[in-house]
């Protein structure tokens, strides 16, 4: 199978079979958070986004 797709990340040679399998993991495991988890890092994902772009309109969810 000398047709198949490599992706290079940093040192690391992978199939895309194997990214694909790994994303799908991570994924499964980010499901299995408890809720209070889950918004926690959407918060923190909103402050990001907030300084990153320098956007006003982002809005950051109090809790």
């Amino acid at each position: 199978m000398e047709d198949e797709q490599k992706i290079v990340i940093g040192d690391r040679v992978l199939r895309r079979e194997d990214l694909f399998q790994g994303e799908e993991r991570a994924r499964r495991e980010r499901a299995k958070l408890p809720f209070e988890e889950k918004i926690e890092i959407l918060v923190h994902l909103q402050r990001l986004a907030y300084g990153w772009g320098r956007k006003r309109d982002v809005i950051i969810w109090e809790i």
